[in-house]
């Protein structure tokens, strides 16, 4: 199939019935204060796919990830977890790509699980949570496994989870509203003004939801660095080397603010299906493809060739 006509989705999921099943065990049948986990199975995708014209989807397990609480469990996991995307996509590998779960804050076992998946189950990148039990992108513990990454020119997704101490700062709101997209923002922020951006360049990063609070506070973040920091981390510069997709709510207001940080050939289309109805996803995708704020050819641009020099599986 031709490079542009190929619709890829940058953000997607895997529920998996057994993931489900261990994630209510440990306590999570109301992920992030949701009601519970979506339906989903493979002809559901495909499905869903087929009727929005989405040629191939870029999936991973979402939040709360597959650590709750025991390195072993975490581990064990994350291997199923692996197995399972990577057998999906072994049957349809023109239409799924995926991105392997690490049993993050374990780096032992993050470390571990890297290797076999790029190695032996040939991942085509990895998702790593905003914070994993607390342990931000940033922290100096995490060093080892952004070199590992770094190392294989990975591509590494990002996805929001609750923050610490969620219960103080929520109010009773499900925690995908507003405290997904600043917690991706806090990791984001964190991460570049610790230098774990420029330090690791052959990181291909992908920030999800139009980079959520990010373009609104870039500046912000910039005159901090400057004032308060030990030197200019070029604040500006890195949030220009990363990829943003665009599921959630980018039109009308957000991608005005978006594209006065990066340029469009660093957007990415993104469904967030199943957590986000298929209804919606239509509205959404439609908003988009109307927006005056991007030239067609560039619309076309952010749906189909943008992705491709992240994802060596659906390249030329």
């Amino acid at each position: 199939m031709p490079a542009h006509s190929q619709v890829i989705d940058f953000h997607a999921h895997f529920v998996p019935a057994f993931y489900r099943d261990a994630a209510v065990a440990a306590g999570y049948g109301e992920p992030d204060g949701i009601a519970g986990f979506p339906h989903w199975s493979v002809d559901e995708a495909l499905g869903m796919m087929d009727r929005n014209g989405i040629t191939a989807a870029v999936a991973s397990v979402s939040s709360p990830g597959v650590h709750f609480g025991d390195d072993a469990a975490a581990r064990h996991l994350a291997r199923a977890v692996n197995e399972f995307n990577a057998g999906v996509t072994g049957k349809h590998p023109d239409r799924f790509a995926f991105l392997a779960s690490l049993p993050l804050p374990d780096i032992e076992g993050a470390l571990a699980e890297i290797a076999y998946a790029f190695d032996g189950l040939h991942a085509d990148g990895v998702v790593l949570e905003s914070n994993a039990r607390g342990l931000y992108l940033g922290d100096p513990a995490m060093e080892p496994v952004l070199d590992a990454l770094d190392q294989r020119h990975a591509l590494v997704v990002l996805h929001p989870t609750s923050p610490p101490n969620w219960e103080a700062v929520s109010l009773g709101w499900g925690r995908p509203m507003i405290e997904f997209p600043f917690d991706t923002t806090r990791a984001v922020a964190d991460l570049l003004l610790r230098g774990g951006i420029t330090r690791r360049p052959r990181i291909r990063m992908v920030v999800p939801h139009g980079g959520s609070a990010l373009a609104v506070l870039a500046d912000r973040i910039d005159g901090f660095a400057r004032i308060f920091g030990d030197g200019n981390p070029d604040v500006a510069g890195q949030l220009r080397s990363l990829y943003y997709d665009l599921a959630g709510a980018p039109v009308p207001r957000q991608l005005p603010s978006l594209l006065a940080m990066t340029d469009p050939s660093h957007l990415l289309y993104g469904t967030d299906w199943p957590w986000t109805p298929e209804a919606a996803i239509t509205a959404i995708t439609a908003g988009i493809r109307a927006t005056p704020l991007l030239g067609q050819e560039q619309i076309t641009a952010m749906m189909t060739t943008n992705g491709l020099p992240l994802l060596d599986r659906f390249s030329p």
